[in-house]
């Protein structure tokens, strides 16, 4: 498969993260380059997609960047794992909701893996888990599409500091709740980022 796989060891700048992205999609559109996957953590930041809403942000002292992608507010940090990707939807049949639903199959099969049983939900897009009673969001997803190449990513939450979230209403719903795969159970995640792009690669290849 034309596939690059990266990993960054230190937290990456965001602004930083897109303008790589946005070179690579115009060197693939070129066939220059390989698609990608980008396995990377953020430091603190919150970024708002394209749909956001000013009513979303509770706590009007944060920075909030602005970004192109779909979606709403989002807060990224230490602790939550990112998967960021370059990927020429013209070999895959131009087919965006398709790609979409392998995204989200990739992630519930990551977490099936650590007996976390996950789904996700039409209206709300993301991955969800149910403790009890309550429905609670454990990965974001943001995609864009240019010149029918999908790139931004979607996020996994490990360890991270959920109280960040009580700055805005994240991804603009206000009736769920996050949380993070700690929460859930105290297993080891060193080795979730191989487990996941392991899916990833499969699922791109069927």
């Amino acid at each position: 498969m034309n596939l690059e796989i990266k990993k960054s060891k230190k937290p990456i700048k965001y602004e930083y993260a897109i303008d790589f992205m946005e070179t690579r999609l115009q060197s693939i559109h070129e066939n220059k380059s390989k698609d990608l996957i980008w396995i990377l953590e953020h430091e603190d930041i919150y970024t708002a997609g394209t749909n956001y809403k000013e009513a979303e942000i509770i706590d009007k002292s944060i920075d909030i960047i602005k970004t192109n992608r779909g979606g709403k507010i989002t807060y990224h940090g230490p602790g939550q794992l990112i998967c960021y990707f370059v990927i020429d939807l013209k070999k895959r049949n131009k087919d965006i909701r398709k790609f979409i639903s392998l995204i989200e199959k990739t992630i519930i099969e990551t977490l099936k893996f650590y007996k976390i049983k996950t789904f996700a939900d039409k209206s709300n897009i993301g991955i969800w888990y149910k403790d009890q009673s309550d429905i609670k969001k454990i990965a974001a997803i943001g995609v864009r599409v240019s010149k029918w190449i999908a790139y931004h990513g979607f996020s996994i939450n490990i360890n991270n500091n959920l109280e960040k979230y009580k700055s805005i209403i994240p991804c603009g719903i206000s009736d769920k709740g996050i949380t993070n795969l700690k929460k859930i159970n105290n297993m080891d995640y060193k080795n979730l980022e191989n487990i996941l792009i392991k899916n990833f690669i499969s699922n791109l290849e069927n």
